[in-house]
């Protein structure tokens, strides 16, 4: 009788279905989850989760480079499906993606890339291309000139975003001979438009380039304080929110880089679900284009939505 009733259990156990456990993701940004980029690509990740049926772990270290690490370090603890990761500093991940490649756990690096580092995928924008597309834009349409100087605010100096950019602009200027200063404005809103307005008050650049959507955003509102006209200092940069697509219809911002945003949260998500599915990965998602007052409006229909 006991063995009949071991053997019916077994029986009932192989006709049950397995319910597989849900894969796990880590999504790790540099960013805060206030500037404008980052809640727009936090909507694409939580979209991707729930259509792919996944479990996303989402942290953003606002710029404290230790914190993501600390994150990325627990993912592999974790023994995670796959990790996405901003690379905003150079080598950041030279320990670390080695080491989860180790345990199998497959790495896609979005937003800002490190191609030293034998990531399986990047999706995001080329930076040192969105450097050069600014500075030629500023040049093509006679906004500056040999002797002038480009106010370029940034919010996490010497970040990988940072650095290539720049890289791109003084490839177009530094032969043209314009100059170019960079502020450290930080990832403060009001502290953003505080410094932002004290250099304009006491400087008078050329024009201006954002180097990151914080800063662009916030050019309307500096500009609107110190009662600069919209267009009198024509400024160029990211315009990955609703503010600065707003500011580049009005005119305060000439021309925006759009880097669509959704895209990247859901693009990693889905890459990594591949992958864990063990589907090769290898190839990237470049995410950029720029617009202006004439092509502005499929920005701002995307954030009326």
């Amino acid at each position: 009788m006991k063995q009949r009733r071991i053997l019916g259990l077994a029986l009932a156990a192989l006709a049950s279905p397995v319910i597989a456990q849900a894969q796990t993701f880590y999504i790790l940004s540099h960013g805060g989850p206030s500037d404008p980029f980052w809640v727009d690509w936090n909507a694409g990740v939580t979209k991707a989760c729930a259509e792919l049926s996944v479990t996303c772990n989402v942290s953003f270290s606002n710029g404290d480079f230790a914190a993501q690490k600390e994150a990325f370090n627990a993912a592999i603890a974790a023994r995670a499906d796959g990790i996405a990761t901003t690379a905003a500093q150079p080598g950041l991940w030279v320990e670390e993606v080695p080491a989860a490649a180790a345990d199998g756990i497959p790495v896609v690096f979005y937003n800002t890339d490190d191609s030293a580092i034998p990531r399986l995928a990047y999706v995001g924008a080329d930076l040192n291309a969105v450097g050069r597309m600014w500075a030629q834009y500023l040049v093509d349409h006679g906004h500056v000139k040999a002797g002038d100087t480009v106010f370029m605010p940034v919010e996490v100096p010497g970040a990988s975003y940072q650095v290539l950019e720049t890289e791109g602009i003084a490839s177009v200027f530094d032969p043209l001979g314009i100059k170019y200063e960079i502020l450290d404005c930080g990832v403060d809103p009001a502290g953003v438009i505080a410094r932002m307005a004290d250099y304009l008050t006491a400087n008078s650049p050329a024009a201006i380039i954002g180097l990151g959507d914080m800063v662009t955003a916030s050019v309307r509102p500096v500009m609107e304080q110190l009662g600069i006209a919209p267009g009198e200092i024509p400024a160029v940069g990211w315009g990955n929110s609703n503010e600065t697509a707003s500011a580049v219809r009005d005119g305060y911002v000439r021309a925006a880089a759009w880097q669509f945003p959704s895209a990247q949260g859901f693009m990693p998500v889905a890459l990594l679900k591949l992958a864990a599915d063990g589907e090769p990965i290898g190839y990237d998602i470049i995410t950029l284009s720029l617009y202006t007052a004439d092509t502005v409006g499929p920005i701002l229909d995307h954030y009326a939505k």
